[in-house]
């Protein structure tokens, strides 16, 4: 306990740098467009809307198309597209009675491809 004590008293007492938490500060986002961030990266934590990301990299797909891919059923994968539509992160198009998904722009995939480096490392 004592160790902790002493370790915690340190850390209380180190200096601060005002004239770097005053730079930083001036540059830190807002706090919404943080939360939004935050919200966006939640999305990205299933595992289920990875693949179906990933699978929407190759190619439009119809939700049969993405259900058959990873083995699931069409409701749980409109369940995934429908979360990731509300982020923003795909769109989809309509041709006769199918529906198409696609990624919403090229943003993802960089996010993605910086992820994979991230952890290939």
């Amino acid at each position: 306990m004592a160790a902790d004590d002493e370790n915690r008293g340190s850390l209380e007492q180190s200096e601060v740098d005002e004239d770097l938490v005053a730079q930083v500060r001036e540059k830190m986002p807002e706090d919404e467009p943080l939360y939004d961030l935050a919200e966006l990266f939640k999305v990205f934590g299933d595992s289920t809307r990875i693949k179906i990301i990933w699978a929407l990299f190759e190619s439009d797909m119809s939700v049969g198309d993405i259900a058959n891919l990873l083995n699931m059923t069409q409701s749980a994968i409109s369940h995934q597209l429908r979360v990731l539509k509300n982020a923003r992160l795909v769109k989809y198009k309509k041709s006769g009675k199918t529906v198409y998904y696609s990624l919403n722009d090229d943003h993802i995939k960089k996010i993605f491809e910086l992820g994979m480096e991230h952890i290939m490392e």
